[in-house]
């Protein structure tokens, strides 16, 4: 994969890039790549310990806290995860053009190993160059499941007054300034199985129950910040078989937790109406996943991200997005976080892919971000 044109520390963060995807690490399996990142910070010189959060992040290892000291007494944070969604099969990488994509039928694992990638390289650098603040990088696990490792993370234990998540598959630029509360709606409908040819009428039917809950719910986009939806429903034994189960998962989202409650309200309530009008049961349970926030645009974070964008030529902008990060389970613990883009396209599906432009176009971002703090 050598290119002429790219200097020695481009050549380094595709290379290590490539490496990390290819081991495979889904929520839960992190041991592995966490394993790797520890021996190859540790080669370069830097300092990286592993916490205690795997056993209540439900995860194969640990957060990663590792620090490159500045030559002043301050510090910033960076923030990646090492997990991936779940995927069948052994990921391997190709490259067409500037272009990382996955070969196969798999994701590519660039959410978030880009973003890993790049941090890495920024501490390689950084050691060889201190500036005058310090950084703090924290490889979390457990990301796409509930943000369980940042959730568990001892942010009293950090040394920066605030941080930035480099985890949103949207172009450089983008500064994330709102982000969703999550509902996560889960519902079991019980009814009588029967002979669907014989004696139909002893039967009352999970799967009618279901699908007449879901006709009643508001789903899809329902304002600029809030969106509902079922995305699955899996219930019943045969097609001669009146249906005596049948599940629903769906969820609730909006920046506006008090809109999401009620909207998951609503859902709740299209259940139980479902489930009575078919003479079944419904065993309804919400859980959040993650709470919602709003950076404040004046913030001396949103801020620096903006100029640094602007020193390295992208234009910045303040978006929201429907999608949750690691800044989520951070910001609803009282530690200040921004969440950045980080020009990765097509994350979870296997057409994902990401530019070598976009990882040393990140790399100079980042470089300028922690000159700007």
């Amino acid at each position: 994969m050598s290119d002429t044109h790219l200097g020695t520390g481009d050549q380094h963060l595709f290379d290590r890039f490539v490496r990390l995807c290819e081991i495979s690490s889904p929520t839960g399996s992190e041991r592995e790549v966490a394993d790797e990142v520890l021996r190859e910070l540790r080669e370069l010189g830097v300092a990286v310990v592993e916490d205690d959060s795997a056993g209540p992040a439900r995860a194969g290892a640990g957060n990663l806290i590792a620090r490159v000291p500045g030559t002043g007494e301050g510090w910033v944070s960076m923030f990646a995860h090492l997990d991936t969604v779940p995927h069948e099969g052994p990921i391997a990488v190709t490259r067409e053009g500037d272009v990382f994509k996955s070969a196969g039928d798999t994701i590519l694992g660039a959410d978030n190993k880009a973003a890993v990638a790049v941090l890495m390289e920024l501490a390689a650098r950084r050691l060889a160059e201190p500036g005058s603040l310090g950084l703090e990088l924290v490889f979390t696990v457990a990301e796409e499941d509930g943000l369980r490792g940042a959730e568990a993370l001892d942010t009293d234990g950090l040394r920066a007054p605030f941080g930035y998540a480099i985890d949103h598959a949207t172009p450089i630029g983008e500064v994330i300034v709102a982000a969703p509360t999550y509902k996560r709606l889960i519902c079991e409908f019980t009814g009588q199985e029967a002979h669907s040819g014989i004696n139909p009428e002893d039967g009352h039917s999970a799967i009618a129950a279901a699908a007449g809950a879901v006709s009643r719910m508001e789903l899809g986009r329902l304002d600029e910040e809030t969106t509902a939806n079922v995305g699955v429903i899996e219930g019943g034994t045969a097609s001669n078989v009146v249906a005596g189960r049948c599940q629903i998962l769906g969820e609730a989202r909006s920046i506006d937790g008090t809109r999401a409650a009620a909207l998951v309200g609503e859902m709740v309530d299209a259940c139980s109406t479902g489930a009575s009008d078919q003479g079944c049961d419904a065993d309804v349970k919400v859980i959040e996943m993650f709470r919602g926030y709003r950076n404040d645009p004046e913030s001396p974070a949103v801020r620096a991200a903006g100029r640094a964008l602007d020193r390295c030529g992208f234009k910045p902008s303040h978006v929201a997005t429907g999608g949750g990060s690691d800044a989520n389970a951070l910001v609803a613990k009282g530690y200040d976080c921004v969440l950045l883009a980080n020009g990765t396209t097509a994350n979870h599906t296997p057409q994902e892919a990401v530019a070598g432009a976009a990882m040393t176009g990140m790399l100079a971002v980042l470089d300028a971000v922690v000159e700007e703090c």
